[in-house]
C-alpha cells in the first residue's frame, strides 16, 4: 500500500526529484562542451604540422572548453597575454 507521506522517496520507476534532473544536465552540459572543445583543440594542435590555421583553431578549442572549464580559461589569458607581448601591445 502507497504511503501517504509526501517527503517518503519514490519507487524505483518512477520520476526522479528536480534537481537530479538539473545534476545531470549540468553534467551532460560540461561533458558535451568538454567534447567539442577538445576535438577543436586537437585539430588545432594538428593543423601546427598539416596545412590549417592552427593559430586560429587552437585559441578557439580554448574558448570554448574555457566556458566550462577554469584551466582552459587560465591558458587561454596565458596565451593572449603571450600574443600582445609579441605583438607589442602589452
Amino acid at each position: 500500500m502507497p504511503s501517504s507521506n509526501p517527503q517518503a522517496r519514490p519507487p524505483c520507476g518512477e520520476r526522479q526529484p528536480a534537481s537530479v534532473s538539473r545534476s545531470a544536465l549540468r553534467h551532460l552540459r560540461r561533458l558535451v562542451i568538454g567534447v567539442i572543445g577538445l576535438t577543436v583543440l586537437a585539430i588545432g594542435v594538428a593543423m601546427i604540422v598539416l596545412p590549417g590555421p592552427a593559430t586560429v583553431v587552437i585559441p578557439l578549442g580554448l574558448g570554448i572548453l574555457a566556458v566550462e572549464f577554469a584551466w582552459a580559461r587560465r591558458m587561454l589569458e596565458r596565451l593572449k597575454s603571450g600574443a600582445n607581448q609579441v605583438l607589442g601591445k602589452g
